[in-house]
């Protein structure tokens, strides 16, 4: 006889009041298992934060591995070398780290470490270890079959920062804000394989919270990464109870939002279609990996930094959408957008040349005969 519990709860810390509502999935008591061999498969901050809450759970696991994406050399030359985070923090805590292939195609043949490996691993009829437990955070690569035949089919677990099945691909939090979201979440799912779909294994727990109006993905990143992380530390303790359960998530429709990569495309803004409001939530979304950008006439790229909603501007005459004036009264460049709203910028960074504030960079502008009537078009 099987029983099922839904609970809800409020947290308040003291910055703001977030509304979270947790649901966990309960069967009956079963006997008490033996904590697991963990095997953590991320790479970025958002990895660091679940792991971070899952290493200090000590009763949840007797061992506990890292794989992640190996050293690669960037910059001029390759002089520097840019180290995964997680790799970073696992070295930090004495934590074994096992570097993946960098080359996808090779990652395909890549074997875990013992214990995990199973040198049978086409056999299907030779189970996993009732112990080994796969966790994915934001890991960005896809796991194939024969990997994840390697654990027990209701301990191959991801942690994913949105409520789904709403923003299943790889781009989550930025989606969310890029939308306008009020509330997001994160669930704890089971890993299929791909020909299964993409983030739409059964859910084992999820918690929502509350967007603040000035969410960043840096800040809703660490909120949902910790949130997830503490999710998911829940969902293991019930599972070495032998009460936890999971739950096929909803059905998706056409209007189910999806979160796919981040492009270049989703920097370049269009002031025509585009309001001071959704380009800024843009900037909130994205600016921490691409810089919002424009057109400059002559055909330069123009990054847009520090951004706002400014008020209306009926001094300034109609004024069609894509046009950009300085403002001595705000001390910034203000650019007409969509719905009669204004976009004031702080800083500007034209192609090739050094990041500057409003007033340095019109100046600029002015001296390269661009101005049409005191006003600059942006494309």
């Amino acid at each position: 006889m099987h029983s099922q519990t839904f609970y809800s709860s409020v947290r308040v810390n003291s910055t703001r009041r977030r509304l979270c509502l947790t649901a966990h999935f309960y069967t009956g008591n079963n006997a008490a298992k033996k904590p697991f061999n963990i095997l953590f498969f991320g790479r970025d901050e958002f990895s660091c934060n679940v792991f971070k809450q899952l290493h200090d759970a000590r009763d949840v696991w007797q061992s506990i591995s890292i794989a992640t994406n190996p050293d690669v050399k960037t910059g001029r030359r390759g002089s520097h070398l840019s180290i995964s985070p997680l790799k970073a923090l696992g070295e930090s805590l004495e934590i074994p780290v096992h570097t993946i292939p960098r080359r996808k195609v090779d990652f395909r043949g890549w074997l875990p470490p013992p214990p995990f490996t199973n040198t049978n691993e086409t056999d299907v009829s030779i189970p996993a270890s009732e112990t080994h437990l796969l966790v994915t955070a934001s890991f960005g690569r896809i796991l194939r079959p024969s990997l994840l035949r390697l654990f027990p089919p209701a301990q191959r677990l991801n942690v994913h920062p949105s409520l789904l099945p709403a923003y299943r691909g790889p781009a989550p939090i930025q989606r969310a804000l890029m939308r306008g979201e009020k509330v997001t979440g994160v669930c704890v799912i089971d890993m299929m394989e791909k020909k299964e779909g993409i983030d739409a294994g059964s859910v084992w727990g999820c918690e929502s919270m509350v967007v603040p109006e000035s969410a960043t993905f840096p800040s809703m990143s660490v909120e949902l990464a910790q949130t997830g992380g503490n999710l998911l530390v829940t969902v293991l303790r019930d599972m070495l109870l032998g009460k936890a359960r999971s739950i096929p998530q909803p059905p998706i429709s056409s209007t189910t939002p999806h979160a796919s990569a981040i492009s270049a495309s989703d920097a370049q803004v269009d002031f025509t279609s585009q309001t001071a409001l959704d380009i800024i939530r843009l900037s909130r979304a994205i600016s921490h990996q691409r810089p919002i950008s424009t057109s400059m006439p002559d055909g330069r790229t123009l990054q847009l930094h520090h951004l706002s909603v400014s008020r209306s501007h009926d001094d300034l005459g109609p004024v069609e959408p894509g046009w950009a004036v300085y403002s001595p009264h705000t001390h910034t460049v203000l650019i007409k957008c969509a719905d009669r709203e204004w976009l004031s910028v702080l800083k500007l960074k034209t192609q090739d040349r050094a990041l500057l504030v409003a007033k340095e960079w019109w100046n600029g502008v002015k001296g390269l005969g661009l101005l049409n009537e005191g006003m600059l078009k942006l494309f």
